[in-house]
């Protein structure tokens, strides 16, 4: 099996986000993009959003061919979760997710399968992470720790989930169970209204 190939593209703020040690990072957290493409996903990312002249961004983005891409070091803060940016490194996959209607109550739906070669290339990076972050043993999904609920778009008496990513085909027990992380489970059980 050949080595994890990584392509170095950092954001062109990355060196404004705070240092961290390699220490700090405790936990992983699985997103997809839910946007067309990696092209889109690099736009969004690349979005001053913040004072600070950052914006939202994962660390690591896998496209659907298996390709992975650094968008910020580890050792910086990323802004890709409420409340766990400080400990956690992100890991975006692009998926479309609920794309365009993200917040449409009629279209909650994340039918897209991620492929496998984006799941062969998330396992190896785990693994790499592990070896660079000695600290890192949980895993969650970014629905898991952002459990929000918004007005929906179509409908501001219903209510959806601000986040469902990587959403109910990420197949975690073909990532889980060998990376030796423990996965960080919601409390909430996200369902759907028909």
């Amino acid at each position: 099996m050949p080595a994890l190939s990584i392509h170095d593209q950092p954001l062109p703020y990355a060196a404004k986000l705070p240092e961290r040690p390699a220490s700090a990072v405790t936990l992983v957290v699985i997103h997809c993009t839910e946007l067309p493409d990696l092209a889109t996903a690099r736009e969004y990312g690349e979005k001053v959003l913040y004072d600070s002249g950052a914006g939202n961004s994962g660390h690591y983005y896998i496209d659907r061919d298996g390709a992975a891409y650094r968008y910020v070091p580890g050792t910086r803060v990323a802004h890709h979760v409420r409340g766990h940016n400080a400990e956690s490194i992100g890991i975006e996959l692009v998926n479309s997710g609920r794309f365009p209607h993200w917040f449409d109550s009629r279209r909650q739906a994340m039918d897209e399968p991620y492929t496998a070669a984006q799941i062969t290339t998330l396992r190896e990076l785990l693994a790499a992470l592990q070896r660079e972050f000695p600290n890192l043993h949980r895993i969650a999904g970014h629905e898991d720790l952002d459990t929000a609920m918004v007005p929906a778009s179509d409908d501001p008496a219903k209510q959806v989930w601000r986040k469902r990513d990587p959403g109910p085909l990420f197949p975690w027990d073909a990532v889980v169970p060998d990376s030796g992380l423990q996965r960080l489970r919601q409390t909430a059980a996200i369902s759907i209204d028909p």
